[in-house]
C-alpha cells in the first residue's frame, strides 16, 4: 500500500505532460537554435581548414581554363566567320546570269585575305574552272564525309545545294566544313558554297589554314589546338608535344568535347589539370571549340579543341586558419549551450509551468496557491491566476498591476541575439581579412594581361570582318554599276537609279539579315546623301562626305556609339556602302566571364562598349587614374599591359591591350581595358575570408531565423496572454478568450477562458430573483 500513492502521483503527472501540446510553442525554436548552432560550429571547424600550395595551384589553374575557352571561342568564331563568309559571299553573286569564275575569284580576293587558296569547280565533271592561291585537293572537296559518290551524284548535290539556298534566303547552301591533311602535313579546313546563276551549277570552294588562336604564348606558354583524336594540328610556344603529360591534356580534352556545357557558360565542354613534379609544376587548361545545345556553329562539329599550358614558377606560402577554426567553434558551442540553457530557464519553463497552473485552476483544484514566477510576463500571469483562484473561491476581484520587476521575455531574447551576434558579427565583418597585401602570383597578372590581349584581337578581328562583309556588298553594287556602262548617259543613269531602287536594297536587305552585327546598312552617294537603306536610320554626319574604306567612331558623344563600317562602291563615282554596327554586338564582343569589368575605350579614353554584367555609361571616364595611366602605358606596349593595383580597398589585376595588325579600324586607336578585383580570386588568402565570412553569416542567419521564430510565436503571444489575464483578473468577464495556436500559450488561453466561464457563471444571479 505504501507504494500505491506515489505510483498514482506519476500517472496523474504522465496524463498531465500528455495533455500539453507537442507541436508549436517555444520548444521547437529553440531545438532548432540549438541544433543549427551545432552545426554551424562543426562547418566552422571544417571550412576554416589550413590552405597551402595547392590552392595557388587552383587559381592559376582557373586561369588556365579561362585562358583556353578565350582560344576555343576566338578559334570557333574565326573558323565560323570563314564559312559564313564564303557563303554569303558566294550568295551575293546569285543572278540570272552566271558571273564568270575569274570574276568572281578577282571580286573576292580584293575583299578577303583570309583564305590560302580559292577555286571554282564544275561538281558534275570534277572540272576546275579557275583557281587562286594554293593548290585545293579538288577530291576532298567533292567528296562528303570521305563517301566517294559519282559524277551524277555529285551535279545532283550541287543543284540540290543551290536550290535549298534559294529557299533559306541566300545562305549559301554549302557543304558542311571539313579538315584535311596536305601531303606536306599541314591542316586546312575546305569550305563549299554553291554559285548559282546560269543553267549549270558550280561550287566556289576555298581552304583556310587551321592557326592556333591569337593568344601570345611568351617563354612559358604553350597553345595546341587539337582534333577529336587528340592529334595536335597546330601549335605555338615551346615545344610540349612529346611530353607524357601534353598527351593526356590533349586526350582529355578530345574526350571531353563530347560532353554538355554548363548553361550560361563556355559553349563547349573545358577543364584544367596539373602536370609535372612539384618542383616542375605545369597547369594545363583546355576548353572545346563546340557549341551550346540549339547554337548554330559550322566550325562547332569539327571536335577541335584548344589546349594552354604555363610553367608554374611560384610557391605560395601556406595560410593556416585551423587553430582559429577550432577556436571560433568551441567559443558557438559555449554560446550555443548557454543560450539555449537561459532559453529554457526564462521562456520554456515558465510557460510550461503557467499552462499546468491555469489547467489545475480551470479544473477547479484550488487547494494550494499559485507559485511564483520569475520573468516580466511570466511573474504577471502568474499573479493573475492567483488573483483568479481567490475569486473562485469566493474573493471580489482585484487588480493585479503591471509588471513587478523583473526581465521581460522579449529582453532576454535581444540578450541571447546580442551574445550569438557578438561571435557571428567578427567573422562576418572583420576577422581573417585579407587586405591589400595579399601576395597575388605573377602568372594571374599575365595571364590577365594575356585574354585582355586576347579580348582586344577578338573585337579588332570582328570590326574588320564587318568591313570585309561591307566591302563585299559594294563588290556587287559595283557590278550593278558595270552593266549600267554599256548604254548612253541617259540610259546610265536610269539604270544606277533603278539599281539603287531596287537591287541594291535587296542586297542591302540580306545583308542585314544574315549579319547581327548590324543595326542598319545604307548606301551614300559622294555628298553623304542617303541613296538607299535596310534597317534603323542612319547616322552618318549629315552633310558629311563618306569616310575612306576604314571603320569609322561617328561620334563622341550622346546616348550610345556610332561606330560604322565604310567601302567605296567600284566604279560608282563616290558612292559608298556603310554598315553600322549595332552596340549590343560591340558589348557581345567584350563580355568575357572570369575577367571583371571590361571596356572598350577609344582614343580619348572614353568607354564605347563594356561587357553586360556591369553596364557602362556611353563615353564616360574610366574609373580611376590607374587604368588612364595604364591605357596610355599599353599605347607604347604592342602586347599589351598589365598591374596589380593596389588601393586601401583592397587589390586588383588590371590590363590594356591596344588593336594591332592593321586592317579597317587602323585608324580608331581602340583599346580593350580589363579590371578583376584580386579578392575574386581563388587564392588562400580570398578563400580563407570567404570562409570566415560564409560561418559569421550562417550564425547570423541561424540566430535571427530562430529568435524572431521564438519571438513571434512565444514573445509577442505571451504579452498579450499578461494582458488578458490581467484584464479577467480585474473583473472583465464579458471578452471571450480565444487561442490563437495549438501551443503553450494557446493552452492557457482556453484555461483562462474555461476560468472566466466558471467565474461568470458563479456570479450570475438564481433565476426568478429581482
Amino acid at each position: 500500500m505504501p507504494l500505491s500513492a506515489p505510483r498514482g502521483a506519476r500517472r496523474r503527472k504522465l496524463r498531465r505532460r500528455a495533455d500539453m501540446p507537442l507541436l508549436g510553442g517555444a520548444r521547437p525554436p529553440i531545438a532548432a537554435l540549438l541544433a543549427l548552432l551545432l552545426l554551424v560550429a562543426g562547418a566552422t571547424a571544417l571550412v576554416l581548414g589550413d590552405h597551402d600550395r595547392t590552392a595557388v595551384d587552383k587559381a592559376v589553374l582557373t586561369s588556365q581554363q579561362r585562358v583556353a575557352e578565350d582560344g576555343a571561342l576566338a578559334l570557333r568564331a574565326s573558323l565560323d566567320e570563314s564559312v559564313t563568309d564564303l557563303q554569303r559571299a558566294a550568295a551575293l553573286f546569285a543572278g540570272p546570269e552566271a558571273v564568270p569564275a575569274d570574276t568572281v575569284l578577282d571580286k573576292l580576293g580584293k575583299v578577303y585575305n583570309k583564305w590560302r587558296g580559292l577555286a571554282v569547280i564544275d561538281p558534275a565533271g570534277g572540272t576546275l574552272l579557275a583557281a587562286r592561291g594554293e593548290t585545293i585537293p579538288l577530291a576532298d572537296a567533292l567528296t562528303d564525309k570521305g563517301d566517294r559518290a559519282d559524277k551524277s551524284d555529285r551535279a545532283d548535290k550541287a543543284d540540290k545545294a543551290g536550290n535549298s539556298g534559294k529557299q533559306d534566303g541566300g545562305k549559301g547552301g554549302g557543304a558542311t566544313p571539313r579538315l584535311v591533311k596536305l601531303p606536306s602535313g599541314d591542316t586546312r579546313m575546305l569550305v563549299t558554297a554553291a554559285l548559282r546563276g546560269g543553267d549549270k551549277p558550280r561550287l566556289l570552294v576555298a581552304s583556310g589554314t587551321l592557326n592556333v588562336p591569337g593568344i601570345s604564348t611568351g617563354e612559358n606558354r604553350s597553345l595546341l589546338v587539337v582534333d577529336s583524336a587528340g592529334t595536335v594540328l597546330a601549335k605555338d610556344g615551346p615545344s610540349i608535344a612529346r611530353t607524357a603529360w601534353a598527351k593526356r591534356a590533349a586526350k582529355t580534352a578530345a574526350a571531353a568535347f563530347t560532353k554538355t556545357p554548363e548553361p550560361g557558360g563556355h559553349p563547349g565542354a573545358s577543364g584544367r589539370l596539373m602536370g609535372g613534379t612539384d618542383k616542375h609544376r605545369t597547369a594545363v587548361g583546355y576548353a572545346a571549340a563546340g557549341r551550346a545545345p540549339g547554337e548554330t556553329s559550322p566550325a562547332g562539329g569539327l571536335g577541335l579543341s584548344v589546349v594552354t599550358s604555363v610553367k608554374v614558377t611560384e610557391d605560395a606560402k601556406a595560410v593556416r586558419t585551423q587553430a582559429f577554426g577550432l577556436v571560433a567553434a568551441a567559443v558557438l558551442l559555449l554560446l550555443a549551450v548557454l543560450v539555449t540553457w537561459v532559453l529554457i530557464r526564462t521562456v520554456q519553463r515558465p510557460l510550461i509551468g503557467l499552462y499546468l497552473e491555469s489547467r489545475r485552476l480551470g479544473r477547479g483544484e484550488l487547494d494550494r496557491p499559485v507559485r511564483a514566477f520569475r520573468g516580466r510576463e511570466p511573474a504577471r500571469i502568474g499573479a493573475a491566476l492567483e488573483s483568479l483562484r481567490g475569486q473562485l473561491l469566493g474573493g471580489r476581484p482585484t487588480r493585479t498591476g503591471r509588471a513587478r520587476g523583473g526581465i521581460g521575455t522579449r529582453t532576454t531574447v535581444i540578450v541571447c541575439g546580442v551574445v550569438l551576434l557578438a561571435w557571428a558579427a567578427p567573422l562576418l565583418l572583420l576577422l581573417n581579412r585579407a587586405g591589400s597585401s595579399v601576395a597575388v602570383p605573377k602568372q594571374l597578372v599575365e595571364d590577365q594581361r594575356r585574354r585582355t590581349d586576347t579580348a582586344a584581337d577578338r573585337v579588332r578581328k570582328a570590326l574588320n570582318e564587318g568591313w570585309a562583309d561591307v566591302a563585299s556588298v559594294a563588290q556587287i553594287v559595283g557590278a550593278g554599276s558595270e552593266k549600267g556602262d554599256k548604254g548612253d548617259k541617259g540610259e546610265k543613269e536610269a539604270r544606277e537609279d533603278a539599281d539603287a531602287g531596287s537591287a541594291t536594297k535587296a542586297v542591302l536587305q540580306t545583308t542585314l539579315r544574315e549579319h547581327t552585327r548590324y543595326r542598319s546598312v545604307y548606301v551614300l552617294d559622294a555628298d553623304g546623301k542617303v541613296l538607299t537603306r535596310a534597317g534603323a536610320a542612319p547616322r552618318h554626319p549629315a552633310g558629311r562626305k563618306p569616310y575612306a574604306d576604314s571603320v569609322a567612331q561617328l561620334n563622341t558623344s550622346g546616348k550610345e556609339p556610332a561606330v560604322a563600317a565604310y567601302a567605296a562602291v567600284p566604279g560608282g563615282k563616290g558612292r559608298t556602302v556603310v554598315g553600322e554596327y549595332d552596340p549590343q554586338f560591340l558589348i557581345s564582343m567584350v563580355t568575357r566571364p572570369g575577367l571583371g569589368q571590361v571596356w572598350l575605350v577609344d582614343d580619348k579614353h572614353r568607354i564605347v562598349a563594356a561587357d553586360r554584367q556591369h553596364g557602362f555609361r556611353a563615353f564616360s571616364k574610366l574609373p580611376g587614374k590607374h587604368l588612364d595611366d595604364l591605357v596610355t602605358k599599353a599605347r607604347k606596349d604592342t602586347n599589351g599591359t598589365a598591374l596589380l593595383h593596389r588601393a586601401d580597398g583592397g587589390s586588383s589585376l588590371a590590363a590594356a591591350a591596344s588593336f594591332t595588325g592593321g586592317g579597317a579600324v587602323r585608324d580608331l586607336n581602340w583599346q580593350v581595358v580589363s579590371e578583376q578585383p584580386a579578392s575574386w580570386l581563388e587564392l588562400p588568402e580570398y578563400t580563407a575570408q570567404r570562409h570566415t565570412m560564409l560561418a559569421g553569416l550562417l550564425g547570423v542567419t541561424a540566430a535571427v531565423a530562430c529568435l524572431g521564430w521564438l519571438h513571434i510565436i512565444v514573445v509577442r503571444p505571451l504579452r498579450t496572454l499578461a494582458d488578458q489575464a490581467e484584464a479577467l483578473a480585474g473583473g472583465d468577464r464579458k471578452t471571450v478568450l480565444f487561442p490563437q495556436h495549438h501551443d503553450e500559450a494557446g493552452a492557457v488561453v482556453r484555461n483562462l477562458e474555461l476560468i472566466r466561464q466558471q467565474l461568470r457563471t458563479a456570479e450570475r444571479p438564481p433565476a426568478g430573483r429581482n
